[in-house]
């Protein structure tokens, strides 16, 4: 019997509390200039993608995390005839979609979750002291790296890379080991960089100095520190944000909706997400720690990482800390695919603290 206490609880609890926020803050950005008029308002879709995932966080709660064990292999090949069928048939911005009947799923969404089924049962099953462990495990991840990178999407190729070196160092990997990995990734970086669309580019040459191109790839950029700015220490209040409402700051809804929440809660909304987020992955990072199943470690460290990045990405980006990357904000943009994906992450993560007494 769960106490009020419990890790699992309280992340349910944040969970939906972030869930429901999202939904309150698209129900905003519905109101502005550039909403659509014709069509499901966004809010509407994303509380039917919240109905869905709900339902499916529902029944994967249930499933017992160790069968991901077993269909790691057929879940990583599954991944790579998506990512092939992206660059061949891709719809949308970028090409990152399949089409499906009136849903767009984006695999590489999906991927993110397969990489850490993947890695955590490659990584449990061999001796990560060995160089050789940390190469294959790179070259799991290399694979899916560069499918991604093709489409192209270079923030979700990057997360890639960042949870493969986070799940190998807190697992025990010689730093020495995932030094030379590092220096060989700076190496073919060059290369890396000639394959960058050109648009990639201007992304991470222009967030060092927006002002370079203020109304062309800086925009973005500019503008997202200006409507977080406005804010102020309490905000502008619920539906009155301007600088999003009047469109001077485009996918406010989706990349940028951190900044839709600054502006209309200001500083104190800011601060209250954040502490809601470090509940979050605090009580994820317990899981993690209390089992004593390699592989369920694993994957429960592996998301913590995903949610952990997704976060610092996307609020650095929209502080003009980091490259506008197009990475979502966990529960809050707007999104299926990504909504999805976390509802089946905290199903696992659930699943993986039932199960803690077991070991």
């Amino acid at each position: 019997m769960e106490n009020k206490n419990n890790p699992g609880r309280i992340l349910l609890t944040v969970s939906f509390i972030l869930t429901a926020l999202g939904i309150l803050l698209l129900f905003s950005a519905s109101k502005g200039i550039t909403a659509v008029q014709t069509g499901i308002p966004v809010y509407i879709k994303q509380i039917i993608w919240s109905f869905f995932g709900i339902l499916l966080f529902s029944w994967l709660k249930e499933f017992d995390y160790r069968h991901w064990n077993k269909l790691a292999h057929i879940l990583y090949f599954v991944c790579l005839i998506l990512l092939l069928v992206v660059l061949a048939v891709g719809t949308g911005r970028a090409g990152r979609w399949i089409k499906i009947g009136w849903f767009n799923f984006q695999p590489s969404e999906f991927t993110k979750f397969v990489l850490i089924i993947v890695l955590a049962r490659y990584f449990s099953l061999r001796d990560i002291g060995r160089f050789s462990t940390l190469l294959g495990g790179m070259i799991i991840t290399g694979i899916l790296f560069l499918l991604v990178l093709l489409q192209p999407n270079l923030g979700t190729a990057f997360l890639f890379i960042v949870i493969f070196f986070a799940m190998a160092y807190l697992e025990g990997a010689k730093r020495k080991h995932l030094l030379i990995l590092i220096v060989i990734g700076i190496l073919i970086s060059p290369f890396l960089w000639m394959g960058l669309k050109d648009y990639q580019k201007q992304r991470l040459t222009v967030f060092l100095n927006p002002w370079k191109d203020p109304l062309g790839k800086g925009y973005n950029i500019l503008q997202s520190k200006i409507t977080i700015g406005s804010g102020g220490i309490v905000g502008k209040g619920f539906l009155r944000g301007t600088q999003t409402k009047l469109a001077f700051l485009p996918e406010f809804h989706t990349d940028f909706i951190f900044c839709l929440l600054a502006e209309e809660f200001g500083l104190a909304g800011v601060v209250a997400l954040l502490f809601l987020y470090y509940v979050f992955l605090t009580q994820i990072w317990k899981i993690s720690m209390t089992t004593q199943d390699p592989f369920g470690r694993l994957v429960g460290i592996g998301m913590m990482v995903m949610f952990l990045t997704q976060i610092f990405v996307n609020i650095g980006m929209a502080c003009g800390l980091l490259p506008v990357a197009g990475i979502p904000l966990p529960f809050l943009s707007y999104g299926g695919s990504a909504l999805f994906v976390c509802f089946i992450s905290l199903a696992t993560i659930y699943n993986l603290h039932r199960n803690t007494a077991l070991f």
